[in-house]
């Protein structure tokens, strides 16, 4: 039987491509695992909404560092 620390060994000397197609596949095979207990998720596509309907809403990259108090 091949061992866990074998078969990270040979996945990690595939090409960088071939390593994401791999954990995407190995992430896909698995069951939902994210509880969400504070909404956080419901919060973020609620804001999201909110800006594809007013684009105004939105901060630059620039203004958002301005707004946590961190230069630009």
């Amino acid at each position: 039987m091949v061992t866990l620390a074998e078969i990270e060994t040979l996945a990690f000397r595939l090409p960088e491509s071939a390593r994401a197609k791999l954990a995407a596949d190995l992430l896909d095979s698995l069951p939902g695992v994210l509880v969400e207990d504070d909404e956080g998720l419901a919060e973020a596509l609620r804001r999201s909404e909110e800006m594809d309907n007013d684009p105004s809403a939105c901060l630059t990259q620039d203004e958002f560092l301005k707004a946590v108090g961190r230069p630009a």
